[in-house]
């Protein structure tokens, strides 16, 4: 068995440990689950393609989450910039409040990329403020101003929570 073999062994249980939460967060991410496996896929490539470096990293979870985090923002950027080419203003799309979960994540999707990514990392990944603004290379007040715009945002948009829910 060579040592190639041992590296690829470790990045496929650890790809296994890990693809989930990467899943749920990708999931937050784009509020797609096409997109969200496609978006972990993509991240899980590239973390083998550098699984030496991975592997010696302190918390190579925390590693992925950020290649994870990267590249949902550098693709948005690129979709951003194809829209921006061929720019059509149709119609707005009509809300969906059949319940919380889908409301809010219509109301993330709203948000732009950079703002959802922070508010899916500080308040789902439950990450500090330091740790967000590292991983997404801003300043932490950068974070707490966007932070607190975007929810500002959800709770105009999302209003009374329990108007949302079907249950008593």
């Amino acid at each position: 068995m060579t040592a190639e073999d041992d590296d690829d062994d470790g990045f496929a249980a650890f790809a296994q440990a890990v693809q989930r939460r990467l899943y749920r967060t990708a999931y937050l991410l784009c509020g797609d689950a096409d997109a969200a496996r496609d978006l972990t896929q993509t991240a899980l490539a590239k973390v083998f393609q550098h699984w030496r470096r991975v592997r010696a990293a302190d918390h190579p979870e925390a590693y992925a989450r950020t290649v994870l985090t990267r590249t949902f923002l550098a693709e948005r950027r690129r979709r951003l910039r194809d829209l921006l080419a061929h720019a059509y203003a149709g119609p707005e799309p009509v809300p969906d409040q059949a319940d919380l979960r889908v409301t809010l994540l219509a109301a993330l999707a709203e948000l732009p990329p950079r703002a959802r990514a922070m508010v899916v990392l500080r308040y789902w990944e439950d990450l500090s403020v330091e740790r967000v603004a590292e991983l997404l290379r801003c300043s932490e007040s950068t974070v707490k101003s966007q932070c607190s715009r975007s929810l500002a945002r959800l709770r105009e948009r999302l209003g009374d929570a329990h108007v949302y829910t079907t249950g008593a």
